[in-house]
């Protein structure tokens, strides 16, 4: 047989082959950024499987965990449109804006903060040409959890606020903060990272303050560091209020926030449509509409707090 006629057997072979008629041979590929691949992750991934798109089956990942390093993300995000990333899906504020700066081509769904006044968006009912996503907070959330922790905490003076300097969500909410206690006549005293490798000094920091009590900021680098902070503030005994249900198998104390997974679910609903040919500009950015309580007596105990009845009657979830 000459060449030619190999060369051509070939051809007529491989052309009902998936990918090979279109001149490429690789599987669709999902770009995930953030922290770390915690919880809702999985749940991403559970949710696209059940949608029928299967890691290893007719999809691929790429990766790209930043390790409480926000520095990162603008490297990151650079590596998945060079792939290129066919969807790029980012997790917090940092994340999004860095894969939104990264590519103007590339559909990016993130599950953020305040997509509005962080810059992700400039429209929640029309985002921008290839962003859109799930956001997780609203206006009331700073203020029901400073609420919350006047309700539980006798006399409530002082609370220590844990934020992330490089995340402008934490900027954000920490004017809300400020106005909020000022309601409340509390005082707030705030304390900043920039990567996991300061949470250490910062916690002792916010230790020798002695607040009357803490509350975490709404970010993903302190949640990957969730078991380092909520086991400081019980071993000092600061009754702190932590913003996603990640907390509660840490021993948070309570816990106010969306539940991201279901976040996740909704932002891989978006991922399969844009696979099936949805523009991210025609997809709304959607908001939670439900956020969970969660109280641990047995932390309260620790404390040497009784959470009131009121409150545990209002809970999700009360663990004993």
């Amino acid at each position: 047989m000459r060449r030619r006629e190999v060369v051509s057997l070939l051809a007529a072979m491989g052309a009902g082959l998936p990918g090979f008629a279109r001149g490429e041979a690789r599987l669709p590929r999902i770009g995930l950024l953030g922290s770390q691949p915690l919880q809702p992750i999985r749940s991403f991934k559970a949710k696209l499987s059940a949608l029928g798109h299967v890691e290893g089956g007719n999809l691929a990942f790429a990766e790209k965990w930043a390790q409480g390093r926000d520095d990162r993300y603008p490297a990151l995000a650079a590596e998945l449109a060079a792939l290129p990333a066919d969807v790029v899906v980012a997790w917090g504020t940092p994340a999004a804006l860095a894969a939104k700066r990264a590519s103007t081509s590339i559909p990016t769904v993130f599950v953020a903060g305040d997509a509005v006044n962080t810059g992700v968006v400039s429209n929640l009912a029309r985002p921008e040409a290839n962003v859109t996503g799930v956001i997780a907070i609203n206006v009331q959330l700073e203020e029901k959890r400073l609420d919350l922790l006047k309700e539980v905490v006798p006399n409530l003076r002082r609370v220590a606020v844990l934020a992330n300097s490089l995340n402008p969500l934490n900027t954000i909410n920490l004017e809300t903060t400020h106005r909020v206690a000022r309601d409340l006549a509390l005082a707030i005293e705030v304390f900043e990272v920039r990567s996991s490798a300061e949470i250490g000094a910062a916690l002792q920091r916010l230790i020798e303050s002695r607040p009357d009590a803490a509350l975490l900021a709404s970010d993903i680098l302190l949640l990957s560091n969730r078991k380092q902070i909520a086991e400081t503030m019980a071993a000092h005994r600061i009754p702190a209020i932590y913003p996603f249900r990640e907390y509660r198998d840490s021993g948070g104390f309570i816990i106010y926030g969306a539940n991201i997974s279901v976040l996740f679910e909704r932002a891989a609903e978006y991922v399969d449509r844009i696979l099936k040919g949805a523009k991210p500009g025609s997809l709304p950015v959607q908001q939670a509409t439900a956020f969970e309580l969660i109280v641990n007596l047995k932390a309260a105990a620790g404390l040497g707090l009784r959470v009131p009845s009121a409150v545990q009657v209002r809970a999700d979830e009360v663990i004993e």
